[in-house]
């Protein structure tokens, strides 16, 4: 028998069927940064934290202050696809920005109610599970610790993600009691978290870091879809493999049933998170779609994560006109070809990708393609030359500014060109321009928005 749904206002909790399991709350922290846009964003990797727990017997709660969460919450219109901005407040910018010419902020849910929601819940949870993404917005998670440690001093807190991995020695000097790096489907970082509760770990589910739990979103516009895990490239700016070694997938028939299960409950718009969704395309996207076209379901998909153009070949292009591909972005990165960083592209494959998403029927302004700026000796003349490809096909170039990650290949190197101390997270914020001489300044950041713009 199911157990009734505590009186938790403004937290949504998932029932699990055994009653006497731990219950542990998840929670997704506010965002400290100059700039902040909701692009159908999840905490995926604390959802699929969740999902497994619960499946282990655990009952399981969760706070995204990143969702608005509360029906009388004040919050930015979201457009018809879900997409949108965060609320905020503006706050000093700390010590390493103090000289950056931006307004720093907090994204997010007010933290007093937060605060006082999180106070009403009785009992107090068995564990607190914080994600963390990226490695500069350390701060956010730095105001939930201590907001988490006046509510209860005596529950133990986790920290895992993005952070916690490439910053550990960092990550240890905040007060929380484990620091998980990697995967929580790792059999040792498993056995700590069931060690903190005091617990022998129980056996890992079947389906063990391939499923969302996404129940948690009671009011949302859109839903996520997490096809695979990892990536099998190793692109000298990325730390990908650092985060998830290896590649996998999931199976299309269990994805599917997610999104005919989000669909019922109204969700029309769907993001793909995979890093690297086209590969081997036979085994899982290919049957997804068709089982999507096969279903006349009417949705809207959304790869904010961006495609690889290599592998858009046009059967897989006219399956995703007729499933519902929405939302475009393309990894262009650079034209300098010869010499790219990521090694993912040839002129010849960029261009026949972009023949086939014409041909398939798309248009040109459901599509970007993401441009790489501010790359560790980057010369402006081959940002100019990629932009100018990219427009040359009639669609937005949108600049991505390089952000410093630790563990990638090119992370000792942009220490050669930056100014700034990388020891410290605050440090590889993009928006800062953190390796372009001199680095953000209102008059360069115009300049280039013109230029993308084609003015």
């Amino acid at each position: 028998m199911t157990p009734k749904r505590p009186k938790w206002p403004g937290i949504t909790w998932r029932p699990c069927v055994r009653e006497s399991g731990p219950w542990i709350l998840g929670v997704n922290p506010w965002v400290y940064d100059f700039a902040a846009y909701n692009l159908w964003a999840r905490p995926a990797g604390l959802l699929v934290c969740l999902d497994m727990l619960s499946k282990a017997g655990a009952r399981t709660a969760l706070m995204d202050c990143m969702d608005r969460t509360w029906q009388d919450q004040p919050w930015p219109a979201a457009g018809y696809t879900g997409a949108g901005r965060y609320p905020r407040t503006v706050l000093p910018r700390p010590g390493v920005l103090a000289d950056v010419p931006r307004q720093y902020s907090r994204y997010g849910l007010p933290g007093d109610r937060v605060e006082k929601a999180l106070a009403r819940l009785d009992p107090p949870p068995d564990l607190i599970l914080i994600t963390s993404i990226m490695t500069y917005w350390y701060p956010g998670i730095v105001a939930a610790v201590r907001m988490l440690r006046r509510l209860w001093p005596g529950v133990p807190v986790c920290l895992g993600g993005v952070y916690a991995t490439l910053c550990r020695e960092h990550a240890l000097r905040l007060d929380v009691d484990l620091v998980i790096s990697g995967p929580l489907e790792d059999e040792d970082n498993w056995a700590k978290v069931w060690n903190l509760l005091g617990s022998s770990p129980p056996e890992l589910p079947r389906d063990a870091g391939m499923s969302l739990d996404t129940s948690f979103y009671t009011q949302s516009g859109y839903s996520v879809i997490m096809g695979s895990r990892g990536c099998p490239f190793r692109c000298s700016y990325c730390s990908g493999y650092r985060l998830y070694p290896g590649f996998r997938q999931a199976e299309a028939g269990l994805l599917f049933e997610h999104i005919r299960r989000e669909y019922m409950r109204g969700i029309r718009d769907f993001a793909f998170y995979d890093d690297a969704l086209l590969v081997n395309a036979r085994n899982l996207l290919i049957p997804l779609l068709d089982k999507i076209i096969s279903s006349r379901m009417e949705i809207r998909l959304h790869t904010p994560n961006a495609l690889h153009v290599r592998y858009l070949d046009l059967e897989v292009c006219r399956l995703f006109y007729r499933a519902g591909l929405h939302t475009i972005r393309l990894g262009f990165e650079t034209g300098a070809f010869g010499s790219r960083p990521d090694r993912k592209l040839a002129s010849d494959e960029w261009s026949q990708g972009m023949h086939n998403l014409l041909q398939a029927g798309f248009e040109k302004e459901q599509m970007a393609a993401y441009v790489l700026f501010g790359l560790p000796g980057q010369d402006n003349a081959e940002v100019l030359q990629s932009i100018r490809e990219v427009r040359r096909w009639g669609i937005r170039p949108e600049l991505t500014q390089y952000s410093p990650i630790p563990g990638s290949e090119m992370f000792e190197e942009a220490k050669n060109y930056t100014w700034l101390d990388l020891d410290d997270p605050l440090a590889h914020n993009n928006s800062i321009w953190p390796c372009v001489p001199g680095g953000f300044t209102w008059a360069k950041r115009n300049y280039w928005s013109r230029i993308a713009a084609g003015a």
